[in-house]
């Protein structure tokens, strides 16, 4: 039997489906996150959300995760990436993995929407995208949530990644 997303963990649940509009949202204005599948359900070894990208749009400062590694996998449109000193681009079909330690940043390379699904190991940092929701646009309490999901960010590399990619 076929259950759609309870919320209950897929450990013990047998089948699980999430439809295409489940899940909670919340954008930015530069990045759309949609909450796929939450840590508790899986023993907390990973989590996936739905990231959404208008074009040309950088999705975050340059940073670093100290305790996460992301897998990201091209749904529609055209990612690019910094990682490290490396300059990739990634159609839909393509995996991009940005390892825990490696400064990266993300965005849309075309002129049509681009579209991801993130796979983060271990889970727990799709919470950080709930806790910005909360303060979000207050970026007063931005540097309390980053050293508490210790995470590493370059808010003075926007200006330059977005001359450099051609980006807003």
């Amino acid at each position: 039997m076929e259950r759609e997303f309870s919320g209950r963990s897929p450990l013990s649940s047998g089948p699980l489906l999430i439809p295409l509009e489940a899940g909670e949202k919340f954008h930015t204005g530069r990045l759309g996150t949609q909450w796929k599948i939450d840590g508790p359900q899986t023993g907390g070894r990973f989590s996936v959300v739905h990231h959404q990208l208008p074009p040309r749009t950088l999705a975050a400062p340059l940073h670093r995760h100290h305790r996460e590694d992301e897998h990201s996998y091209v749904l529609t449109g055209t990612l690019g990436a910094l990682l490290g000193d490396d300059v990739v681009t990634a159609e839909p079909g393509t995996w991009v993995f940005k390892p825990r330690g490696q400064w990266h940043t993300f965005w849309n390379a075309g002129d049509a929407p681009c579209e991801i699904i993130e796979v983060i190991s271990p889970a727990g940092f799709e919470d950080y995208f709930r806790e910005l929701q909360a303060i979000f646009p207050d970026k007063t309490k931005a540097a309390l949530l980053r050293q508490k999901y210790e995470l590493d960010m370059d808010p003075d590399s926007v200006a330059g990644l977005c001359a450099r990619f051609g980006l807003v």
